[in-house]
């Protein structure tokens, strides 16, 4: 395999990226990034892929979840508190199911940019070139809002430097007390309509009442005062990302500096593009998402190129078909995994593939869709015999009304109340702690009857 650049991309043909009209002005601003400091650490990056192949054996479970697209408009340090605290909500009762850590990943700190489906839109006969997020463009219909704008880079760096320091602050300081934790998981099962979670609530509690009588309570361990949290996007801006790549100083492989963990999506992922050229010579761990075109003869060189020396924890595969079509396409990867001997660590993505069109104009998600194919997801692992490493959610901790269903019925009549986001639906706070509570029961299913084979 030829030797890797950081500018090596810049000769792959690339996708979904804008072109910059102002060539002097981008590379003025690649200029000023590349003399910041990255937002993230190399020692961070291999505690995080370490952790995700103690996922790829089920000795761990990996959480990932955050905005579809980052906002630059809805910024503030209330909304990356909540979506923080409904993710250590879901880990702590994902861990309880699964009996093993989970491995807390946002969609965090760097989710700026978003692929499009087409490179324009029309509007009451007016074509405009599309929304790409907020590190590109703007959401205004206007000819001057869909200009693609370097500067955007700055603010979206700005962003996700105040993000990570809010979200470590969070984790270190005690907000993430796992009795503190609990109590507010028991806010959601108080009512009416959750009472069908609430037993494993209070047997979560229950553990954590022995463990104080143990001795094993925050004041005497402060380990459980504190959580690992690491934060991921996808690696789609490739200006902004090799701005922040830098080289390590201990090992001296490089690093992609703008986030612990980046992936590349169903639409970018063409195995001589320049997303996976990018992809292919940083030391984080790599997400791939697969969807229903992933064919088994790109699968085997994609997992070569992104993952050469077959590293536990290096490359995580998102599998994102669509409830009703998992059955089809997941057992021809998982062959195609085994057949080569690669090490993987498989996740689900419930979202991407069950988007729909309300009655009502919404693009929205159901409820019962998504937890379909996270069912779908753990009973073809189950059949055969590989492990199912985690989940991969659109969410967030605000109380928004963008996918139907779930115990509080957000109803299609209901989406226009709070449907805030930019580009996708999200769950919100209450849907996510309860897909939680399900993913666990599913976890334990799982536990039980593993534990049930080596008894027989």
């Amino acid at each position: 395999m030829t030797e890797w650049k950081k500018s090596g991309w810049r000769a792959k043909p690339r996708v979904q990226m804008p072109d910059y009209t102002d060539q002097a002005k981008l590379e003025a601003v690649e200029a000023q990034l590349s003399k910041y400091p990255p937002l993230v650490f190399a020692g961070e990056a291999r505690k995080l892929k370490k952790a995700l192949g103690a996922a790829s054996r089920g000795d761990a479970f990996l959480l990932q979840g955050g905005d579809c697209a980052e906002a630059f408009d809805q910024f503030s340090a209330n909304a990356i508190r909540d979506t923080f605290k409904v993710m250590l909500q879901m880990a702590m009762v994902l861990t309880f199911g699964a009996k093993v850590p989970v491995v807390k990943v946002g969609r965090m700190a760097g989710q700026f940019a978003k692929p499009r489906s087409a490179p324009t839109e029309v509007i009451d006969g007016v074509e405009l070139p599309s929304y790409r997020g907020d590190i590109i463009n703007e959401l205004a219909f206007t000819p001057e809002a869909r200009i693609p704008d370097p500067a955007k880079m700055l603010q979206a760096y700005t962003q996700a430097a105040a993000t990570l320091n809010l979200l470590r602050a969070f984790s270190t300081g005690g907000y993430a007390d796992v009795h503190q934790v609990h109590q507010w998981t028991l806010g959601f099962t108080d009512r009416e309509e959750a009472e069908k979670y609430r037993d494993m609530a209070n047997r979560i509690g229950d553990t954590l009442d022995f463990m104080k009588a143990a001795g094993l309570d925050s004041d005497r361990e402060p380990s459980l005062q504190t959580v690992d949290f690491y934060t991921s996007h996808e690696s789609l801006l490739l200006e902004y990302e090799e701005a922040l790549t830098r080289q390590d100083s201990t090992s001296g492989k490089w690093l992609a500096g703008s986030g612990h963990m980046i992936w590349i999506g169903d639409r970018t992922r063409q195995p001589d593009g320049a997303h996976v050229e990018f992809a292919r010579g940083v030391l984080n761990p790599i997400g791939l998402k697969c969807g229903p075109t992933t064919t088994a003869e790109d699968l085997k060189v994609l997992m070569a190129k992104l993952n050469p020396e077959n590293e536990a924890g290096k490359l995580t595969l998102i599998a994102r078909f669509g409830a009703g079509k998992v059955g089809e396409h997941l057992p021809r990867l998982i062959k195609t995994v085994a057949e080569e001997g690669a090490n993987v660590t498989w996740v689900c993505d419930p979202m991407h593939g069950n988007t729909i069109k309300s009655s009502t104009g919404y693009k929205t998600r159901p409820f019962d869709l998504v937890l379909r194919e996270v069912r779908e997801f753990f009973a073809i692992h189950n059949a055969e015999g590989t492990v199912p490493g985690g989940v991969h959610f659109e969410m967030t901790g605000q109380d928004v009304t963008e996918c139907t269903g779930g115990v509080r019925a957000v109803s299609e009549e209901n989406l226009s109340d709070r449907y805030h986001t930019a580009c996708d639906p999200r769950l919100n706070a209450s849907q996510s702690l309860e897909l939680a509570f399900l993913v666990a029961e599913e976890l334990t299913s799982r536990r039980e009857a593993q534990v049930a084979a080596k008894a027989g």
